[in-house]
Parts: structure tokens; sequence; C-alpha cells
């Protein structure tokens, strides 16, 4: 070797020597990198110290990490550094987009060395960026995960096959640590799923424990007042019972049905009846015992069960009931008075099983309710259905078709004239082996067995018969006979009276129909209807034992009545009795300044008749003008000239039709 060539070769010594402490330099610097790297488990601190790293071992201007997303249909760039890498990072392009997606869709990197593999239109695309952008794929065990790419080398020169293994190697090694930390990730991120599902598991079980028992609680009280429902009270009587048994002791049901509860309900809306059904709740239980349950069982019905209460004990505990209405109840600024019907049957005397002494407890509460008693014990004798009753039943069935129930007539007295001017049609059945048996004891079963509309039609064609009958004898009177509620539910009634009424050719000024107060408000539009039909028909209308039930004012003046009538209740103590007299008095100015007549029933001494002018009553009905009489004495009592009787052939206009 010459002189000459000893520099040449010391000069490529020196350049293996410092390609050789590069090499070794990079290798350490893959080493630390590798170890920092893969000791971190937080995604996007690997992802940005990935790509400081490589900007840093290539010598780059910029180097990113873009990342495929899911449906591998656009990559981002999940981190970024050195030249405009706040621009680049996390930027979201399409996979058919830039040298990256070349890279994503073919699966192998991206270096100058690619060119002399494309074709040329391809070649002439990447040319220019070929020797300035490097990009490796980024590859795990499981998945393709992105790749790495440095962009511009500092000293401007184009990246090499030096560089292209360098960057290989260290995304060799950096794509196990970021798989490890996606691995991380999503296995603290299904952790805290976990643990949310854990919580909402333990959410929904708690919520479901208290709808479970929240069904329970429902299932065995009403919703409403919170009180316990037949379910349970059912439940507590046969408890009551079976306790009862076993210590040889009574116990009690009580039964409780608000008297025109319907009507707050049609009248004042359907939340204050259900405000009014919490209060009534309360005031109850106030007054009972412990060891007692009350329960609502629907509507306006209410039950007590008295555990070892004897009939005593029952009565007392009704009364207490009784007294907790007394005070008016307060809804909105309102005071409200409600009264209620109470039926009392005591276990073993009155049923033995649930179902029977609640039966029991039922009829009686009826019984009291029909005969306006604050309570009533269950008795045998009024109960329709017990051997003595339904053969009651059955002996009035044969009456009603036999035609056998016949009628009594009491005469009308009009105040003004003194001039008898109309008579009331009462029913009147003598039983051929039990004698007379009055209209309380048989109407309930005519009512409660459906027969009540037959039996009315009968009773009808009687009265208007009658009428016609008096009329061909001279005397212009009017007949009144009475309707249940179940005929104001009769659409057929109408037309029925009306054939009635051209059979016996009487005109129909002369019927006059009374109707109770209760009766009229248990259905109020349908009686509504049913009376509108039978007014503009001709037919009088009165309302009967006013007083007693609970109309408004404004559902009175929509009513097509022409009369009202006083209960006797109020006018047989009138003289006795102020607040009496007071009801009497306002009843008749009431009606007056409606537009109606009165007529008073119970009239029984001079002194109430004479008061009952001064009121300028128009009508007076009672012992003191008749009693009741049958069809032939009622003509001679009108033959007498006892009171005196519009004749037929006087001026019409002098007579009154009510």
């Amino acid at each position: 070797m010459g002189r000459k060539g000893v520099p040449a070769a010391q000069e490529q010594l020196r350049e293996l020597q410092d390609r050789l402490r590069q090499r070794e330099a990079e290798i350490a610097m893959l080493s630390e990198l590798t170890e920092v790297i893969g000791s971190e488990y937080n995604l996007q601190k690997v992802f940005d110290l990935v790509a400081v790293r490589a900007r840093e071992l290539l010598h780059a201007e910029t180097a990113t990490i873009p990342v495929l997303s899911p449906d591998q249909k656009t990559y981002c760039y999940r981190a970024a550094d050195g030249k405009n890498a706040d621009e680049l990072r996390f930027a979201e392009l399409p996979i058919e987009t830039g040298i990256c997606g070349w890279v994503f869709r073919h699966r192998k990197a991206w270096w100058k060395g690619v060119l002399d593999q494309l074709e040329a239109s391809e070649r002439n695309k990447w040319e220019k960026e070929a020797g300035t952008v490097l990009l490796v794929p980024l590859v795990g065990k499981r998945q393709f995960l992105g790749g790495i790419a440095c962009i511009n080398k500092v000293d401007g020169a184009s990246f090499d096959t030096q560089d292209y293994d360098l960057l290989n190697l260290f995304a060799g090694q950096v794509s196990i640590a970021i798989e490890n930390a996606m691995f991380f990730e999503e296995l603290t991120e299904a952790r805290h799923k976990a643990e949310a599902y854990k919580e909402k598991l333990i959410e929904s079980n708690q919520k479901l424990t208290r709808s479970n028992e929240e069904l329970q609680h429902y299932a065995v009280h009403d919703p409403l007042t919170a009180l316990p429902n037949r379910t349970l009270i059912l439940d507590r009587l046969q408890q009551g019972i079976l306790t009862a048994r076993r210590d040889q002791k009574p116990m009690a049901l009580i039964m409780i049905d608000l008297d025109h509860f319907k009507e707050v309900n049609d009248t004042l809306g359907h939340s204050v009846g259900d405000d009014l059904l919490i209060s009534v709740g309360k005031c109850f239980q106030s007054a009972l015992r412990e060891p007692d349950t009350l329960g609502r069982l629907g509507g306006d019905e209410f039950a007590v069960v008295l555990p070892q209460a004897n009939r005593e004990a029952a009565l007392t505990v009704a009364r207490k009931l009784q007294l907790t209405l007394q005070q008016p109840v307060e809804i909105d600024h309102n005071s409200f008075s409600i009264g209620a019907s109470m039926g009392i049957a005591v276990y073993p005397e009155h049923g033995s099983d649930p179902s029977a002494l609640l039966r029991s407890a039922d009829v009686a509460m009826y019984m009291a309710k029909r005969n306006r008693d604050e309570y009533v014990i269950y008795d045998p004798d009024t109960d329709i259905n017990n051997p003595n009753r339904l053969e009651l039943l059955r002996d009035l069935r044969a009456a009603i078709q036999e035609h056998e129930i016949g009628l009594a007539f009491q005469p009308k007295l009009d105040l003004r004239n003194q001039v008898i001017t109309g008579v009331e049609a009462l029913a009147r059945w003598t039983h051929p082996a039990r004698g007379v048996i009055p209209p309380g004891d048989f109407i309930p079963v005519l009512e409660h067995t459906g027969l009540i509309k037959q039996f009315t039609l009968q009773i009808l064609e009687k009265a208007v018969q009658y009428c016609k009958t008096c009329q061909q004898r001279g005397y212009r009177i009017s007949v009144a006979v009475n309707l249940s509620m179940h005929n104001l539910r009769d659409e057929n009634l109408p037309g029925q009276i009306t054939a009635i009424l051209q059979r016996h050719a009487l005109d129909r000024k002369y019927l006059m129909l009374e109707i109770t107060e209760s009766a009229i408000m248990n259905d109020p539009e349908r009686s509504l209807d049913i009376l509108t039909r039978l007014d503009d028909m001709g037919v009088q209308l009165s309302v009967d034992d006013f007083g007693t039930g609970y109309s408004s004012l404004s559902y009175l003046k929509r009513l097509p009545v022409q009369q009202l009538k006083i209960d006797r209740s109020f006018v047989s103590d009138m003289m006795n009795d102020k607040d009496d007299a007071m009801i009497v008095h306002s009843t008749i100015d009431l009606a007056h300044n409606l537009g109606l007549h009165t007529v008073a029933e119970g009239v029984e001494t001079e002194q109430v008749l004479d008061e009952l002018k001064t009121m300028q009553c128009d009508i007076a009905q009672g012992y003191l003008i008749s009693r009741p009489l049958s069809p032939d004495d009622f003509l001679s009592y009108l033959d007498s000239g006892e009171w005196k009787v519009n004749r037929i052939e006087e001026d019409a206009d002098s007579c009154s039709n009510y």
C-alpha cells in the first residue's frame, strides 16, 4: 500500500468507528426508549412518548402517530411532536387520504425505496414526498395498530435505508408497549364498566326490592287512603274469626257507607271527593283501638274489624265513629258535613266465616241507609235472602202476577181555597196468611230483585184508572204515584206511561209522579234525561221527601219539576222544634223563588195546618185531612163533602192539578 493509501484507510476507519458509535448510541437510545415506554400504561402518554422519541431518534422536524379507527375507515393523529404538531394532533382523515392512507391500505412501510415498486402514475404522484416522509406500520400481536411517521430531516437530507431500519426496529419494539397500553386501557375500561354495572346492579336490586315492597303494600292497601283494602280486611277478618273461635269469644265487623258521597263527586268533582275520603279515613282511624283494623273496600265504603268485640262493644265503636263525623271536614278552605250509614255483624251470631259476616254487615248497613239510621245491628227478619224473606219474595212475585197488590188513597188539600185537588196512591198488600204487610217491608224486596219496574207499571195502571173513575163521578182531581230510582233508569218508562194514559183516556196533566231527592241524585244526568222526557209529555213532577237528600241548588234549578214535597220528619214536629220550623219555612220560600209549589206531608194537627197557611205553603197532606183510604172509602169521603172538591163542570181556571 502506498503512502497515499494510508490516510484514506485511516479515514475509512474513522468513519466506521463513528458509525459504530452512532449505532451503539442508537441501540442504547432504543433500549432506553423501550424501557421507558414499556413501563407506561397510559395509552395517550405512550403515543406522546413515541412521537417525541421517534422525532429525536431520526432527527426529524415532525413526528406523528396515525392510528386506525375501529371501523378502519378513518385514521387519527393520536400524537404529534415538532413542527406543526398542534395542527396535526387529533386530526382525523379518511383512509383514502395521504401517505398514511397508502400505508394502512397496503399494510407496509413508506420510504423512498418504495418508489421502485410503484407503477409510473403512482410513482409520479408520490415522488416529491418520497425522501421527506418515512412511515412504518405499528403491528401488534393481535391487530394492525397504525404507524409512526417522520417528516423532513432537520439537515434537509432524505430519509435513507438506515433511517428506515432504525424506525422499523423502534416501531417493532414500541408496538408491544402500545398494544399493552391498549389492552390495559381496555382492561381498565372494562373494570370501570364492571364496577358501574355492579353499582347499577346493586341500585337495580334495591329498586326492585323497593318495588316489590311497594307492590306487596299496594296489593293489600288502598292507593288513595293508604288503608287496608278488601283483600287485607278479609285476611284480618279470617284471623279474627280463628282467634275468636279458639278463645270462644265474639268478634264484630262494622260496614260503613258514606251518605250522599256520589252527589259530592258529581257536584264538586272527584278531586274533592278523594280528599274527603282521605279525611274521613283519618277521622275514623282516630276513634279506633290499636288492635282494630280500618279498611276501605272501594268507592265510599269502609269496614272495621273489631277483634274480641261483642255487640255492646261494637255499638260503642259505631257511636265513636259517628261522633268523628259531627265536626265538619275542611277541604281547600271549605267545610263539608258528611254522614254515614253503618251496619254491624257479630261472630258467631251473624256469620261463622268472613263472607257470611261481610254479607250480614252489608245487609245491616243497607237497612241503616234505607231507614236513615246512623247504625243498625244485623237482624235476620230484615234480610231479604234469609228463608223467611225468600218466602216473602215468592209470595210477592205471585201477588204481582195475580194483581193482588191494591191501592189506598190519601187526599191533598189546597190551602189557598181549602179544596181537595189531588190524591196520592199508596201501595197496600194484604197477605193471605200474614195479613197487611207495610210497604216498608216489601218495597225494598221489589227494588232488590228487579220486580220494581213491573210493580210500578201495575200501580200506575190502577192509579190512572181510579183517577179516571173519580173524574167520571164528577170530581176534578189528580193522582200522584211514587217512582223509585230504578224507574228513573228505565228508558221505556215514558212510552209505557203514555200508553197507560191513552188506555184510560186520562189527560196527562192529572198524573203527578213523585220521585225522592235521593233517587234523583243517585244518577243525576240519567234522571234528568228521563224527567225531561216525562215533562215534555205534560206529566206533572214532584220531588218527594225534599230536604233529606243532598242536591245542590244549581242542580235543582235544572230539574223540570213543578213541586217540592217537604218530608214529614220536618213537618210533624215543627211546632215544637224551631229548627224544623225554619227548615220548612225556608223550603217554602226556596220553592216559590224557583217558581215551584210546595206540599207538606205529615200534617196531623190544626196548629201545624194554620202555621203552614201562615208560611204560604200551597198544599197539605196528612192524617188531619184524612188517613189513606180504600178506593170505595175515598169515593165516599169525596161524596161526604167534609172538604170541598172541584167538580168537572166548574171552570178549569179555579182548579189545581197538583
